[in-house]
C-alpha cells in the first residue's frame, strides 16, 4: 500500500539530514538548515513533496508544541512581570510599524486601505524560529529575551483585529456586522484568560496528580499533550493564533508541580514537528522568481530587516531599557513572521493584495526569516560596536538611571542580577551583617526589590558609568548571575579593568564559556551544571563512608582543574584514584529500641556488640540529647534511637535485640 504522506516525510526527513549535516559543517543554524530543505523540497524547487497540505498540518502541530514547551517553561509570575513589554511595547512596535509601511506603500501609490494592510503584514514578526533560537541559546529569561517574548504575544493577540479589520480596509459593504464581532471577540479573549487562570490554579494541578498518582508513563504523556493540544483549539476556534494558545497551555501546565516531567516527556517530539514547520516555510519560497531578480528581492528583505529592527530598537529603548539591550531585542525582531501568511491570503481574497505582489512579498518574508538566525547569533557583536560610539549616556544606561548611592561605601558586596541566585544570595549577606548593593536591569524587579527594602539599582553593569555608582573600585566581592552570557563575559571585562582588586565570581549555564571567563579575569566561575554533579557525588561518596577530607580534596581538585575531569570522559583525576571506598560494604542504620526489647536496661558492655555481634553502636539519640561514641556502661532506654555501623548480614543478626 503506497502512502504519500509517509512518503513525503521520508523525503524530508532524508533531505533534511544530509543538508544539516553540511550546515553543521560550516556552522550554519540548524533552523536555516530545514528552510534549505523546504526550499529544496517544495513545490518551486525538486518538487518532491506531493502532499503539502498534510505537511503543513504537521507544521502546525510543530508551532503548538514549541510554544506549549516555552509556556511550561515560563510561568504567570514570569508573564505578569513582562506586562509592560507585552501592553505598552507591543502596541507601540505594531502601530509604530503600521504607519510607517503604510506611509512608504502609499508613496508608491498603493491605496491607503492596501497600504495599512501590507503595515499590518510587515508588523508581525516569527515567533517560532525568534523563541526557537532564544531558547537554544537559552536567552529566553534574558532582558531582552523577555521584550522579544512579549512583544511577541502581543502581535499574536492583535492579528485578530487585524484579520476583523481587513473587510473595512477593503470596504466591503458586508462588513456591517464588524462592530459586533468585534465586541464578541473581546468577550471570548476574556472569557479565556478567565479560563487560564482558574486552570493554572486549581484545575490543571488536581488533575495532573491524579494522573500522576497512577504511575503510568504513557496516560501522563497523552493527558498533557491532549491539555495543550485542547487549549491551542480552543483559542483557534475563537479566532486566536495557534501559538498564543499553546503559550497559554503551558502557562497552565508550568503552575503545577509536574511542569518537569511534561516539559521532559514533549521534548522529543517538539523537535520532530518543530522541524517539519520550518521545512513548509521553505517551501513557500519561489526559487526561480528569487533567482530572475535576486539583488531586488535581496535588497528589499534588507530594508524591512534593518527598518523593522531600528524601529523595535527604538520601541524598547522608550520603555526604559539600556541601549545593549534594545539593539540585542530590535535585531530579534526584524524578520517578517509566519502568521502573516495567513493574514495575507484574507487581503488576497479582498483584493487588498494583487498576486504578483502577494508573492513578492513571500519571497521577501521567506528571506528575513532565513536570515534572522544568523542576525540573532552577531546581535552582541553588532550591539558592542554600536556601543562605542558616542551617544548620549542616558540612551547607554536606559532611561531610568540608577540612583546615586553612598560612594564612602567600601568593602562591599556588589550582586549583579536579583534572579533565584541573586535574591538567595542578598538573604545569606543580609543574615551574615555584609553590605552589599544590587544591580537589575527589570524595572519591576527593582520596583518589587526597593518596596523590600533592598538596596538594589536600575543599571545595565555593561556600562563604566554603572559600575562607577555601585562604586565598584572600593568592593571586596563581586557577583555576576545573570542569564545573558555575551553581557556576562562583557561584565567580567569591564569589572577586571575597573578594578583589578576585586574578587570576581561568575555564575555561568555554559560550559563552553569557562576558559573564556577565567581568560577576562573572573577568579571563580561557577557553572550550574557541573555544580550540581558535584553535589551528587559528595552525596554519593558519603553514602560509601568515603573520609570527609578525602570528598573535599577530590572537590578542591575538581573546582581547581576548571571542572575538566567533569568535561572529558578520559580525564582522570589523581585524588579519584586515591579515594577507596572504606567500608565499601558496611552499612549505617538507625534502629529505635522498642517496649520489652531484649536490649532495654542493659549496657553495651552487657550486650557486647563488637565483640559478640561483630557491629558497632557509633552514637545514641535520647529524646533531644545525643550520646556520641557512649562507652561500655551506658544503658540502653525504651524509645533510644541507637545508630549502628556493620555489615547487613550482621546488622540484621542483632536487629533482634532492638525489636520485639
Amino acid at each position: 500500500m503506497d502512502i504519500p504522506l509517509l512518503n513525503d516525510i521520508i523525503i524530508i526527513f532524508a533531505l533534511a539530514i544530509a543538508v544539516i549535516y553540511f550546515c553543521q559543517k560550516l556552522s550554519i543554524p540548524s533552523v536555516v538548515g530545514f528552510l534549505i530543505t523546504g526550499v529544496l523540497a517544495g513545490p518551486y524547487g525538486l518538487g518532491l513533496v506531493n502532499d503539502v497540505e498534510s505537511v503543513e498540518a504537521m507544521a502546525e502541530l510543530g508551532i503548538i508544541l514549541l510554544l506549549f514547551t516555552i509556556g511550561i517553561e515560563f510561568s504567570l509570575g514570569q508573564l505578569m512581570q513582562i506586562k509592560r513589554s507585552v501592553l505598552l511595547g507591543g502596541s507601540l512596535q505594531v502601530f509604530l510599524t503600521i504607519a510607517i509601511v503604510a506611509l512608504i506603500t502609499i508613496k508608491f501609490g498603493f491605496p491607503l486601505g492596501s497600504g495599512i494592510f501590507v503595515g499590518c503584514l510587515v508588523a508581525l514578526s516569527s515567533t517560532a524560529i525568534v523563541l526557537k533560537v532564544l531558547q537554544d541559546r537559552s536567552e529566553i529569561d534574558t532582558p531582552h529575551g523577555r521584550n522579544v517574548l512579549g512583544i511577541l504575544i502581543f502581535q499574536d493577540i492583535i492579528i485578530i483585529p487585524m484579520i476583523l479589520l481587513t473587510p473595512l480596509l477593503a470596504n466591503d459593504t458586508s462588513s456591517s456586522a464588524l462592530s459586533l464581532s468585534s465586541l464578541m471577540m473581546l468577550g471570548k479573549v476574556v472569557l479565556i484568560i478567565a479560563l487560564v487562570y482558574v486552570s493554572a490554579r486549581w484545575l490543571a494541578p488536581y488533575l495532573l496528580q491524579q494522573i500522576a498518582r497512577q504511575q503510568n508513563r504513557e496516560l501522563f504523556l497523552i493527558s498533557v499533550v491532549t491539555m495543550g493540544l485542547a487549549v491551542a483549539w480552543m483559542t483557534s476556534s475563537i479566532g486566536l493564533s495557534i501559538s498564543l494558545g499553546a503559550f497559554l497551555a503551558g502557562l497552565i501546565i508550568s503552575e503545577s508541580e509536574y511542569s518537569h516531567q511534561a516539559l521532559g516527556s514533549i521534548l522529543p517530539f517538539r523537535d520532530v514537528f518543530t522541524s517539519i514547520f520550518f521545512v513548509s516555510v521553505g517551501m513557500l519560497f519561489n526559487l526561480t522568481s528569487f533567482v530572475s531578480h535576486p539583488l531586488e528581492f535581496t535588497g528589499v528583505a534588507l530594508a524591512v530587516l534593518i527598518g523593522k529592527s531600528i524601529l523595535a530598537t527604538a520601541v524598547v529603548l522608550a520603555l526604559g531599557y539600556p541601549l545593549r539591550t534594545a539593539i540585542l531585542s530590535g535585531l530579534a525582531l526584524g524578520q517578517v513572521g509566519e502568521f502573516a501568511f495567513i493574514l495575507s491570503s484574507y487581503g488576497l481574497d479582498y483584493g487588498l493584495l494583487r498576486p504578483h505582489f502577494y508573492q513578492y512579498f513571500i519571497i521577501v518574508s521567506v528571506l528575513t526569516m532565513a536570515l534572522t538566525p544568523f542576525i540573532i547569533n552577531l546581535a552582541p557583536v553588532l550591539a558592542r560596536w554600536v556601543l562605542r560610539l558616542p551617544l548620549p549616556a542616558s540612551w547607554k544606561s536606559g532611561a531610568g538611571p540608577i540612583k546615586t548611592i553612598d560612594t564612602t561605601l567600601t568593602d562591599h558586596l556588589v550582586i549583579i542580577g536579583f534572579g533565584i541566585n541573586g535574591r538567595n544570595l542578598a538573604r545569606a549577606a543580609t543574615a551574615s551583617g555584609i553590605p552589599y548593593v544590587i544591580l537589575e536591569m527589570n524595572p519591576d524587579l527593582v520596583t518589587n526589590g526597593r518596596r523590600e527594602g533592598e538596596p538594589i539599582y536600575y543599571g545595565d553593569a555593561t556600562q563604566p558609568e554603572v559600575l562607577q555608582q555601585v562604586n565598584i573600585t572600593a568592593a571586596r566581592v563581586a557577583v555576576v548571575a545573570i542569564s545573558d552570557a555575551a553581557a556576562t563575559i562583557r561584565i567580567c571585562d569591564l569589572i577586571r579593568r575597573t578594578s583589578p582588586e576585586v574578587h570576581l565570581i561568575v555564575r555561568t549555564r555554559y560550559i563552553q564559556e569557562i576558559k573564556s571567563l577565567y581568560r577576562v579575569g573572573a577568579n571563580e566561575v561557577i557553572p550550574e551544571e557541573f555544580e550540581t554533579s558535584i553535589e551528587i557525588f559528595t552525596l554519593v561518596l558519603r553514602k560509601y563512608l568515603v573520609p570527609r577530607v578525602d570528598i573535599e580534596n577530590f572537590i578542591a581538585e575538581v573546582r581547581a582543574d576548571g571542572y575538566d575531569m567533569l568535561r572529558s570522559l578520559s580525564k582522570k583525576s589523581p585524588n579519584l584514584n586515591d579515594i577507596k571506598l572504606h567500608f565499601h560494604d558496611a552499612e549505617i542504620t538507625n534502629l529505635r529500641v522498642e517496649a520489652n526489647a531484649p536490649a532495654v536496661g542493659k549496657t553495651l558492655a552487657e550486650i557486647e556488640l563488637r565483640s559478640k555481634y561483630g557491629v558497632s553502636l557509633l552514637l545514641i539519640q535520647r529524646g533531644s540529647e545525643t550520646i556520641i561514641n557512649p562507652d561500655g556502661d551506658t544503658a540502653l532506654e525504651e524509645d533510644d534511637q541507637a545508630v549502628i555501623l556493620g555489615t547487613p548480614e550482621l546488622i540484621n543478626s542483632v536487629t533482634g535485640l532492638f525489636v520485639v
